[in-house]
């Protein structure tokens, strides 16, 4: 992401310079080059031109082959210089609604996105914001919960029995709560906890 940003800021440059070259052009449109004069009366060498008689029968022949010094290995596709991305992992925060997606207990906060069609932990129901000052987790977790109550209890009665199992409401901590993260993503799951039952297509 870096490289693409640089690489932007670089093609602003670019174009600034370019406009400050056409602009320096314009700027200087009154003055006259070396071979110009202000007088139109002669005084000027006239210029001699000589042909030759005889043009060469041969021309020199062109090399067939491409030279075998050139360097191997470089690249031949642009996709090759970019950084390949880190994979589907995102902070829960930039969820959005209808986001399918799985878990892991070891990586608290992010969500591995996939698609709803294929099998997937939880799919988001709403995200809503918090409102307020909190300043403990726990101030932090009743709010969300009740951010969450409606939206996820509406959602979950519409689907098939046996669906669904549990909610997911994830919420930012007091000091990422601080740093302006005010995102609460409210989920429907398969199975919260042992995650060996899966959603295998999008929410009703």
């Amino acid at each position: 992401m870096l490289f693409l940003v640089l690489a932007v800021i670089v093609t602003l440059g670019a174009g600034s310079a370019v406009a400050m070259v056409a602009s320096s052009g314009d700027g200087s449109s009154d003055k006259k080059s070396p071979s110009e004069s202000d007088s139109t009366t002669g005084g000027l060498p006239t210029p001699s031109l000589s042909i030759p008689s005889e043009l060469p029968s041969e021309l020199p022949s062109l090399p067939t082959e491409v030279p075998s010094g050139l360097p191997s290995g470089v690249p031949t596709d642009l996709d090759s210089l970019l950084p390949s991305l880190a994979g589907d992992d995102v902070p829960y925060y930039m969820l959005q609604t209808g986001d399918c997606f799985n878990i892991d207990d070891t990586k608290p906060g992010q969500a591995a996105k996939r698609s709803c069609r294929a099998a997937h932990d939880a799919e988001v129901v709403k995200v809503a914001e918090l409102e307020g000052t909190y300043t403990t987790d726990a101030a932090l977790k009743k709010a969300a919960s009740a951010l969450c109550a409606k939206p996820l209890d509406t959602k979950a009665a519409k689907q098939p029995a046996g669906t669904v199992r549990g909610t997911l409401v994830q919420y930012p901590d007091p000091t990422g709560f601080k740093l302006g993260i005010d995102k609460v993503a409210c989920s429907l799951a398969a199975d919260v906890g042992a995650g060996k039952r899966k959603l295998t297509k999008p929410l009703t």
